[in-house]
């Protein structure tokens, strides 16, 4: 599935960076998904749940469904399969049915945000879907994106907007605050067969940075295309460490001239 036609991480979403509205909402202050970057994170305690399905997907890219009925729960973790999800979403104006399987073969960057009527960044990526999720209603999200068209505040809406009404969603990637019953801020970045590849998770003042995102996803792509590792402050045109240790000795040399 597809959900942004022909766009490319580029410019114009970093440059978009910043624009942030805030409003209140039922006695909850809510800012945009898309914010400044901030590299410590408050998540809340694991809940204690039967964990009923997950899918994982095998090398060969057939889907395997492993069912389980232990009370114990294991969080989200990088180089592991990412939590099943079901909702319906708003994709181009209608519900539709999303699924994690809907990504299968596909980079996917699944966001949580607290609550709707709050500014969003549009983004797509030649490979890569966007997927913001929150607890309201698939109506709440059809609403909310009429609103702002009819006030010119948002173009088209290029990325799904699935509803986590149950919130079952949200505790299965841990980013549930069970008192007021919103998510985090967080972001899941998963790759061609579902396996976690990046997590963060921010309080709900700020939201992950647009740039960092792109950046990361660059990153997984290409070390996955050429078989080499981004080193810290890694960009498209810097040099990469190559997994061995006398040939890695290039990259430091460079970077020592």
């Amino acid at each position: 599935m597809k959900i942004g036609e022909g766009g490319q991480f580029g410019k114009s979403l970093a440059t978009a960076v910043g624009r942030f509205l805030r409003a209140s909402i039922a006695g909850h202050v809510s800012v945009s998904p898309w914010g400044i970057f901030a590299s410590a994170a408050l998540r809340p305690a694991a809940s204690r749940r039967t964990c009923l399905t997950n899918v994982l997907w095998s090398g060969s890219g057939q889907a395997k469904f492993a069912f389980s009925t232990s009370s114990s729960y294991h969080a989200p973790a990088v180089t592991q399969h990412a939590p099943y999800f079901k909702g319906t979403a708003v994709v181009n104006g209608e519900f539709k049915d999303l699924t994690l399987n809907n990504f299968k073969g596909r980079y996917l960057v699944l966001f949580f945000y607290p609550l709707d009527f709050t500014f969003v960044q549009r983004i797509s990526d030649m490979n890569c879907d966007v997927v913001a999720a929150s607890v309201d209603s698939h109506f709440t999200h059809l609403a909310w994106i009429s609103t702002l068209q009819k006030n010119h505040s948002l173009g088209h809406m290029n990325i799904a907007l699935l509803s986590d009404l149950t919130k079952q969603i949200s505790r299965d990637y841990d980013v549930l605050l069970e008192g007021p019953g919103i998510a985090l801020r967080g972001l899941f970045i998963t790759d061609l067969n579902g396996v976690i590849k990046h997590l963060s998770v921010n309080d709900l003042p700020v939201g992950p940075s647009v740039e960092e995102t792109l950046c990361l996803v660059k990153a997984f792509q290409f070390v996955e295309t050429h078989g080499e590792v981004c080193p810290a402050n890694w960009t498209p045109d810097s040099p990469l460490i190559k997994p061995d240790p006398s040939a890695s000795k290039e990259y430091f040399e460079k970077v020592n001239q």
